[in-house]
This record gives structure tokens, C-alpha cells and sequence, in this order.
């Protein structure tokens, strides 16, 4: 995954949510820009809350957005700013999304070189499983996806 002077730099989009492992999968697709002279596209999806009410739970949006997306942009800008250098390094352009963390990611994956995911994991066994963004993902992207443990945060 190198870039020639004739090609556009690797793409690589990165799924963050605050987590430790979505901020090893960052540090990971940093390192892997800086290596393959790509940029970084780290993606936060966002949602608006339904709340349930009365017995037939229909569901009621918030009636504005603004403050969610606003959060979803702190949480982006704070681990990207864990992760980068003021000195330089690759382009990361942020991006938070409404929507469900797995179609939000499919889609700003659509065209890149390649998807990096964080795994929660539960330690153990269970801990070897993929969680349901990162499983959906793997099924569905239209590019290679890696997944990073959170247990390599230390190492990175």
C-alpha cells in the first residue's frame, strides 16, 4: 500500500469513539500514513436518542441534534489530538456523521485504501471475538479492514 508520484495517496479511514481501542486503531492508521505516505480519515458516528414512551414505546427524537454532534466533534478532536503532531506527520481530516456507527463507517470506507477498527474485546475468550460494528464491517466493507486490540494502546 505505497503511493507513486501518478497515484493519489492511500486512503485510510479510522472508526473513533473515545475508546482505548479506537485510539490504538488511530495511533495504528497514523503510523501506516506516515509509512505509506497516505492521509487519515477519522470518522465518528453520531446518533439522535429516542426516548420510550407511554406502553407502546414509540420512539420520540430530541428535537435538536446540535448538542450530540457537538460532543461527537469533542471526543474527535480530542483523541486526533493525542495522536498527531503539531510538527507534522499525515493529513487527518475529522469527521463526525449521523448514524449508526457500522453504515456510517461502510460508507466513508466506500472508496478508501483501507478501514481500521478498534475491538473493545471482554478479555478471555470472549475477548477474541469482534463486537457487532467491527463483525458488520469485516462482512461488509468494500476494502481490506484492520482490526486493532485495545490492549495494544500501551504498546503504540
Amino acid at each position: 500500500m505505497s503511493a507513486t508520484k501518478t497515484e493519489k495517496p492511500p486512503r485510510i479511514v479510522v472508526g473513533v469513539d473515545g475508546s482505548a481501542s479506537s485510539l490504538a486503531a488511530l495511533r495504528w492508521a497514523v503510523h501506516q500514513a506516515e509509512l505509506t505516505g497516505g492521509t487519515v480519515d477519522a470518522v465518528v458516528a453520531w446518533q439522535m436518542p429516542a426516548t420510550m414512551t407511554g406502553f407502546g414505546f414509540a420512539p420520540v427524537a430530541v428535537a435538536d441534534g446540535s448538542e450530540m454532534e457537538q460532543t461527537a466533534q469533542r471526543i474527535l478532536d480530542q483523541v486526533v489530538s493525542k495522536v498527531t503532531r503539531p510538527e507534522g506527520g499525515p493529513a487527518v481530516r475529522r469527521l463526525a456523521v449521523q448514524g449508526s456507527p457500522a453504515p456510517v463507517l461502510l460508507g466513508a470506507s466506500a472508496r478508501a485504501d483501507l478501514l481500521v477498527l478498534g475491538s473493545r474485546g471482554h478479555g478471555g475468550f470472549s475477548g477474541a471475538l469482534l463486537g457487532s460494528v467491527s463483525q458488520h464491517c469485516v462482512r461488509h466493507a468494500r476494502c481490506p479492514v484492520v482490526i486493532i486490540r485495545g490492549d495494544l494502546v500501551q504498546a503504540a
